[in-house]
């Protein structure tokens, strides 16, 4: 009887492999496929926010540390890449190399400061640090003010792809998403990975277990900052600006919404938020109505219907479970 029982939980597991695995290769040729029948300036936004959106998730759904300075990472980024290709003539790749590295030494910065305090005072940390970054990128002189930075060069790739073509530039973009995903993905699921979501569910079982929670909280912080870093440097050579909207609180609000509509905790979930609020900023941007309001609509029907967000509630759903989807918040 164990072996028969045994037997189908293999086959179970298989099948459950096969759709999940049937699900990623169709969004992989949607995404491959998407340039030829929508703007590819709306893709590119959407793949950018998606990655920001993934890795605010690294930190809020796998960590449980809530940050409301998020925006700091993506938009210092942006400026950083922004500022050094324009000015420097620095080749797209190494800009953002510097981007996602000057990033990842923000995260640093704060995560130092913030990591020493939990819950409300974690978050309101780090939105007190990321309004003090947000004034020195006003007053700084190579950020230019209130104008941002302007007319940035998309350049050529590696010296040889020319990414002022917009099909170059989205399979780039579309390139970049998937690596920074894949990094989240095996970051999630590696021993680092299975520490940080035992200190979210209990963090004085993992000091009693002898680990430096600190030091893991740190790393995630760092490693978030990064990826999200990584979003904001492409978002400026995408877009060719960078300016003071990209630091602003509200940029941290955003991809706040965007991990809750789609499910926090779950690898899929931020994706779907951020083509949801891309979508509808994109789509309602010439309506009467304002974009705003709509957004905040969605919102409270999602928190009022889908408490666990939209994929973490299919994932939670009896189809879901069948599928083989696992929701562990």
């Amino acid at each position: 009887m164990a072996d028969i029982t045994d037997a189908v939980g293999t086959e179970k597991s298989r099948t459950a492999l096969s759709v999940q695995a049937g699900f990623l290769l169709a969004g992989l040729l949607l995404l491959l496929l998407a340039p030829f029948f929508f703007y590819p300036i709306f893709l590119m936004k959407l793949l950018c926010f998606a990655l920001f959106a993934c890795a605010f998730n690294l930190l809020l759904g796998y960590t449980g540390l809530l940050s409301f300075g998020h925006a700091t990472f993506f938009g210092g980024a942006a400026y950083f890449t922004a500022y050094t290709v324009k000015a420097w003539g620095l080749p797209p790749e190494l800009g953002i190399l510097i981007g996602v590295t000057g990033a990842a030494f923000l995260g640093l910065v704060m995560g130092f400061f913030a990591i020493r305090r939990q819950g409300i005072y974690f978050a309101m940390i780090t939105l007190a640090l990321s309004q003090m970054f947000f004034f020195f990128c006003l007053q700084a002189k190579f950020t230019e003010g209130e104008d941002g930075i302007q007319s940035v060069p998309r350049g050529h790739l590696f010296g040889s792809i020319d990414l002022n073509s917009s099909t170059n530039m989205y399979y780039f973009v579309l390139a970049v998403f998937i690596i920074g995903v894949l990094i989240i993905w095996r970051f999630i699921n590696s021993p680092f990975g299975m520490i940080l979501k035992s200190i979210r569910e209990n963090e004085q079982r993992a000091i009693s277990l002898g680990y430096s929670v600190a030091r893991y909280k740190l790393g995630a912080f760092v490693m978030s900052a990064a990826l999200a870093g990584l979003a904001g440097a492409v978002k400026s050579i995408v877009f060719q600006f960078a300016t003071l909207t990209d630091v602003a609180w509200q940029m941290s609000g955003e991809v706040i919404l965007m991990t809750l509509l789609g499910g926090i905790g779950t690898l899929i979930g931020p994706l779907f938020g951020a083509g949801l609020v891309v979508a509808l900023e994109n789509y309602l941007a010439t309506s009467e109505f304002p974009v705003t309001i709509i957004t905040g609509i969605v919102f409270m029907v999602c928190v009022l219907i889908f408490r666990r967000g939209i994929i973490g509630e299919f994932y939670a759903s009896r189809l879901g479970r069948k599928l083989g989807f696992v929701y562990r918040r």
